[in-house]
C-alpha cells in the first residue's frame, strides 16, 4: 500500500481544514470550486508562496540572491506575484521570457537558459537586454553575429556542465555527457573567445541536479560548485558579476520522505561565502529555485464522476487525470510509480475505507492519479485533491491528448 492514514494527517498541515473542508487561500474548497465554475482546476495559494520566500530569506545568507526558475510554474499571475519577492527570474523559452518581461522584474535580472535556442529567441533576448546563458560554442557565435546585426552588445553568462553531479537528485543535470551547458574543462578556452568578441560577460551558471532531499549532498555540491566557480573565474575576460550555483532543493512527495532542512544548508553557505566574496567581490551569488518555491503551495482539483466496482476493486472515476497532471500519474520521470498525496477535499476527515484507485476519463490505463490508496469514502461530485501540485503540473502535461478541455488555473 502506498498511502496511510498517519501520513495523510501530516500532509494536511500545509493547508488548514474548516468544517471538514480544505481551505486554500482563505477560501473553503467547495466555495472555491463554485467560484471557478467547473472542474478540473489548479489553485495556488499566494500566501504560501510568500511564506516560502520568507523562509528562504530567513534561512540563507543575506548575500544570496534568490531567482525563480519559471519552468516550474509559468502562470503569469504566479510569476507577477513572485517578481516582487525574488531577485531575478530564469526563463527557458521566448514564451517564458515575454511573461517575465511583463512583470516588474528588470530585464538585467532575467536570464535565459536551455539548449537549442533559435535565432528568433536569441534576438529577442539580446534586444530585451536579458542575460543569455551560453550552452555551446556554436551558440556563442550565433549570439555574437546577432548582436552585431542588431547593433546591441549581448549580455552573456556561461552555463557550465560541471565534472560532478548532485548526488541523490531526482534529475541529474550535470556531470558526465550532457546536452546542457559547456563541459567544465572546455570553459577556459571559451572564456578566451568571449574576451575577443564584443560581448558583455556577466558570469557563470552551474547547475547539477534537482529535487534533492539530502542535506549532505546539497552541501557537498555547493562546496564543489563554488570551488569550480572560483577556478573558472581566473580565466574570465572581466570580473565575474554573477555566480549562479543552481538549486536542487527538493520537497517531499511520497511516504517516508522528510522535509529538507533548509536552515542547515544556509549555515553551511554562511561558512563558505566569505572566501568567495573576497575573491569575487563584484559577484552576486545566486540560488535558482522553482519547485521548492511553488510546489507545496498548489493543488489540483477534479470531481468524482462515478464510483465503480470491478472484481473487488474500487475505482473513483474523475474528470481529471494524466492530460492535466502528468507528474501525479507517475509518468514524468518516476521509475517506480508512487502516489502523490491525494485526498477528498470536501471530506478531509471521515470514514476511511480500505483502498481505492483514482482514475481519469482517458482511454489508457496510465490515467491513474492514485493506486490502491487509503482514502475517505467518496461518492459522485466529491472533490479529489492532489497536493504538492504547484510545480510541473499543467504545463508539464499533454493537454491535447484526447482533446478534453484544459483545466483553469487560479491564484488565491
Amino acid at each position: 500500500m502506498t498511502g496511510s492514514r498517519s501520513k495523510h494527517t501530516v500532509l494536511l498541515t500545509q493547508f488548514p481544514v474548516q468544517d471538514n473542508c480544505l481551505v486554500v487561500g482563505g477560501i473553503p474548497l467547495t466555495r472555491l470550486a463554485q467560484r471557478v465554475g467547473r472542474t478540473p482546476f489548479y489553485a495556488y495559494d499566494r500566501q504560501k508562496i510568500t511564506e516560502r520566500i520568507q523562509l528562504l530569506r530567513q534561512s540563507l545568507p543575506d548575500d544570496i540572491h534568490l531567482h525563480y526558475a519559471m519552468k516550474a510554474n509559468p502562470m503569469p499571475a504566479v510569476v507577477q506575484h513572485l517578481a516582487g519577492l525574488v531577485d531575478g527570474i530564469d526563463v527557458a523559452s521566448v514564451g517564458e521570457m515575454h511573461v517575465a518581461l511583463d512583470t516588474t522584474m528588470p530585464a538585467r535580472h532575467i536570464s535565459f537558459a536551455g539548449p537549442g535556442k533559435n535565432e528568433h529567441e536569441l534576438s529577442c533576448a539580446i534586444a530585451a537586454g536579458i542575460t543569455i546563458n551560453i550552452e555551446s560554442e556554436q551558440e556563442l557565435l550565433r549570439i555574437t553575429h546577432l548582436g552585431k546585426h542588431l547593433g546591441i552588445r549581448p549580455n552573456v553568462a556561461v552555463r557550465v556542465n560541471p565534472d560532478f553531479e548532485l548526488k541523490s537528485s531526482g534529475m541529474k543535470m550535470g556531470g558526465g555527457p550532457k546536452q546542457f551547458g559547456i563541459d567544465a574543462e572546455m570553459v577556459p578556452a571559451l572564456l578566451k573567445q568571449i574576451g575577443e568578441l564584443d560581448l558583455n560577460f556577466i558570469g557563470f551558471h552551474i547547475f547539477s541536479g534537482s529535487q534533492n532531499l539530502k542535506v549532505d549532498a546539497i552541501q557537498e555540491t555547493h562546496e564543489k560548485t563554488l570551488q569550480l566557480g572560483l577556478r573558472l573565474a581566473t580565466h574570465a575576460p572581466s570580473p565575474v558579476r554573477m555566480l549562479n550555483i543552481g538549486g536542487g532543493f527538493g520537497i517531499p512527495y511520497f511516504p517516508g520522505e522528510e522535509t529538507l532542512d533548509i536552515h542547515t544548508i544556509g549555515q553551511n553557505l554562511r561558512n563558505l561565502l566569505p572566501t568567495v566574496k573576497q575573491e569575487l567581490p563584484e559577484a552576486r551569488i545566486v540560488i535558482e529555485l522553482g519547485r521548492y518555491i511553488v510546489a507545496e503551495a498548489g493543488i489540483y482539483v477534479c470531481r468524482v464522476i462515478e464510483r465503480k466496482q470491478s472484481r473487488q476493486k474500487t475505482f473513483l472515476i474523475t474528470d481529471g487525470g494524466l492530460h492535466h497532471h502528468l507528474a501525479a500519474t507517475g509518468n514524468f520521470g518516476q521509475v517506480i510509480r508512487k502516489n502523490y498525496p491525494v485526498l477528498i477535499g470536501n471530506k478531509v476527515l471521515g470514514e476511511w475505507e480500505d483502498e481505492v484507485s483514482v482514475v481519469g476519463p482517458l482511454c489508457t490505463p496510465l490515467d491513474l492519479l492514485a493506486e490502491r490508496m487509503e482514502m475517505v469514502h467518496a461518492v459522485e461530485n466529491d472533490l479529489v485533491v492532489v497536493l504538492q501540485s504547484g510545480a510541473y503540473g499543467l504545463t508539464a502535461s499533454p493537454t491535447a491528448f484526447l482533446n478534453h478541455p484544459e483545466p483553469l488555473e487560479i491564484l488565491v
